[in-house]
């Protein structure tokens, strides 16, 4: 998977292969790192062979150079390379200029790197081998260890860098990129994932321009509703099952930044890692400084293949749980059902109709806890509320347990209320600067995580609720950006303090499933998954604004960790009454739940509440495992469709649904896709039989209601 071969004028090309990829580079006379090639997996050839390196320099004199449209593997600052930098740095002189070349390298067998307290990819048993390519400054002191990992199994490439300082003066790092791809002149679009609270990862496609700059980036201390940490290049006219993609993905949860760069000559370069926006990080003699993992990904069948190859790799190589394997269970949540005001009795009563109803965990949210009758007090006060919950979380536990449920609970450590015993005797553990007053947001401010006595009582409170009852599940919550941080560089420690509460707790209590949630959506990123196998997707639950949600969420992350629930009509975020019908098949796809009063339902709406938790049941093996396909956009029609197909095509589940109905139309086929041909598949449902080419090269005509947000599902198996 990695090789090595130097040509006559000593220039040594490194060949990197994944599955059906390859990645080359090379090391040129100077002793730059040039990128050669992405994309489809080529033979290893000599490197002057494939592409002549000196083609587009300007020279000066014999050995220094402007490469202004060279290829760059972790380009520099200041000295030969005029476009932005993958890092920056400001030496003990004064100066930023910066000039890295190769120093040496090292290929390790089986062997894929553990980051020092950063989620990362683990080998899980698949065949794996990591590049060490060590550039050096002489003149400062400062090292780059570039790591390249490649699997066998895999079209991704992990990338990461180790900062060394070896001299005798400090030098400050101001910007440090995890990632940087030199990408050959072409047509190329950018497609990112902006949105807000309640529109999360809404998508976004643009072709790239020359000389442009974009940032898709987010400063919020967050991964953020606003921006995520995922990004695709295409091949201008790539779709869903056609055309080069190449996907960019950060497994970091904080402010981060993706900068793509188009040149003059029209080469476009991309860039990953953390937000340079009020990062700094100061490296004494001998200190070193790690950057988040990148992962890289490259299909030459569009984009829907880039979704699937992180969907495996994230199910089997990324989140540690072990849940990710796990069916889910079908849960119930109590938020809009009652929101702050319950007690004993109503919560038992929603948890034994939903037992009769076949659901199988009750979920407590918000304001079981401390002084907690609204959002204004209680934060960080990890104690029962006994006036709401008399029996005690144990108590109450035992109750639901005896109904025949599990029982979860919402959490939300990282925060604490002004009003809270907690803040009363430490003020200073806030987020905050000295002499200036914090900023609130829901009446709320963040823990200093950068501060080891604040997540070692985050640690021990949260562990004493977790052990002193029976729990089953846990919603983490995290409500408010990050203001006032005070220093340059704090969000990084920060996330260093969050990935260490979160991986004690979810490694001390591994029964128990995690759901990662921030205000929705707001921190759906691979930081998280590497420790909860599911979060959810956003708090606007109305199935027709979840159509382009989750249909946009896929792309970057597995429909196993998509969160999602059947709520209560008129949906509570926008008002929009839909068929229950409607709601249960958006989803379906994800890990399914409810979210209402089910107490209040009219006897008709529960038989269809139990049907659908006997087909869910049905269904969650094969969102858990299976290959996801998007045959139509809502964001181009007025139809959503999509496609969940097990590894050996034995079973598929379709869900289509017409968003606004129109009179006199006749309903066209809808054709399905990667099914074997000459299978016959049995309908679930109505028993009928369809040929696997059937279904694919001439289609079925869905069945609609006469209505507006009607929907129409297909669970298929092969006879």
């Amino acid at each position: 998977m990695i090789t090595k071969s130097t040509n006559k004028i000593n220039e040594t090309t490194f060949y990197l292969s994944g599955k059906t990829m390859s990645y080359i580079m090379a090391v040129d006379k100077i002793g730059y790192l040039r990128h050669i090639y992405h994309g489809s997996k080529i033979r290893p050839r000599g490197g002057s062979e494939i592409r002549n390196l000196d083609a587009a320099w300007t020279a000066y004199v014999e050995d220094r150079i402007i490469l202004e449209t060279a290829l760059f593997e972790y380009p520099a600052y200041g000295h030969a390379d005029l476009r932005i930098p993958s890092y920056s740095v400001t030496n003990s002189g004064g100066d930023s200029v910066s000039e890295l070349k190769f120093k040496g390298f090292e290929i390790k067998e089986n062997h894929v790197p553990e980051l020092n307290g950063l989620p990362c990819v683990f080998a899980g048993g698949k065949t794996a081998q990591t590049l060490e390519i060590t550039l050096a400054d002489e003149k400062s002191g400062l090292e780059a260890v570039l790591l390249y990992t490649v699997f066998e199994e895999y079209d991704v490439l992990l990338r990461s860098v180790v900062f060394r300082n070896t001299s005798d003066k400090p030098i400050n790092i101001d910007s440090a990129y995890s990632a940087n791809v030199d990408i050959e002149q072409g047509d190329y679009d950018l497609i990112y994932f902006a949105g807000s609270w309640g529109r999360e990862r809404d998508l976004h496609r643009q072709p790239i321009q020359l000389g442009s700059k974009t940032d898709i980036s987010a400063a919020r201390g967050s991964s953020s509703h606003c921006i995520n940490p995922f990004v695709m290049i295409a091949e201008r006219g790539a779709d869903e099952e056609h055309g080069n993609v190449f996907g960019f993905s950060l497994i970091y949860s904080g402010n981060h930044s993706s900068m793509i760069e188009c040149d003059h000559s029209g080469n476009v370069r991309v860039m990953q890692g953390i937000n340079p926006l009020d990062f700094g990080k100061e490296l004494k003699p001998g200190e070193s400084f790690e950057t988040p993992q990148c992962v890289l990904s490259f299909s030459a069948d569009g984009i829907g293949g880039i979704s699937r190859e992180l969907s495996d790799l994230y199910r089997n190589n990324l989140c540690r749980s072990k849940w990710v394997h796990r069916e889910r269970p079908v849960l119930i949540n109590n938020w809009e059902a009652t929101y702050f005001d319950f007690n004993e009795e109503k919560l038992l009563a929603i948890a034994k109709k939903a037992k009769e109803a076949g659901i199988e965990l009750f979920v407590l949210d918000d304001g079981w806890f401390g002084k907690r009758d609204d959002d204004t007090s209680g934060l960080g006060d990890w104690f029962v509320n006994l006036k709401k919950l008399p029996s005690g979380l144990d108590g109450l536990a035992k109750k639901i347990n005896d109904i025949g449920l599990d029982f979860g609970l919402w959490i939300e450590p990282e925060m604490v209320n002004p009003d809270s015993e907690l803040y009363r005797a430490h003020p200073d553990w806030a987020i905050h600067v000295e002499g200036r007053e914090p900023a609130l947001s829901r009446n709320q401010l963040i823990l200093d995580l950068s501060r080891p006595e604040v997540c070692d009582y985050i640690i021990d409170a949260i562990s004493k609720v977790l052990s002193g009852a029976n729990i089953s599940y846990v919603k983490w919550d995290m409500n408010r950006p990050m203001t006032d941080m005070p220093r340059k560089g704090y969000n990084y420690e920060y996330m260093l303090g969050f990935y260490r509460v979160m991986g004690t707790l979810t490694s001390s209590f591994p029964d128990i499933l995690f759901e990662g949630c921030a205000g929705g959506g707001g921190r759906f990123d691979a930081g998280v998954l590497a420790y909860m196998p599911q979060i959810w997707t956003s708090d606007d639950s109305d199935a027709i604004a979840r159509l382009k949600i989750q249909y946009s969420t896929s792309m970057g992350y597995p429909i196993s960790s998509m969160g999602a629930h059947v709520t209560a009509v008129p949906n509570h975020q926008v008002g929009r009454v839909t068929p229950l019908k409607t709601r249960a098949d958006v989803a379906y796809t994800g890990a399914f739940g409810y979210e209402l009063d089910i107490t209040k339902m009219s006897d008709e709406e529960f038989e269809e509440v139990k049907r659908q938790v006997e087909k869910v049941k049905k269904l969650r093996g094969l969102t858990l495992n299976g290959d996801f396909y998007r045959l139509k956009s809502p964001y181009e029609t007025n139809c959503c469709m999509w496609e969940t197909v097990s590894k050996d095509k034995s079973e598929v589940f379709v869900m289509v649904c017409r968003v606004l109905n129109t009179a006199n139309t006749n309903e066209p086929h809808v054709r399905l896709t990667a099914l074997d041909p000459d299978a016959d598949y049995r309908d679930e449902e109505t028993g009928r039989i369809y040929g696997g080419d059937e279904l694919m090269y001439m289609g079925v005509v869905p069945v609609y209601e006469n209505r507006d947000f009607s929907s129409f599902t297909m669970h298929l198996k092969r006879v």
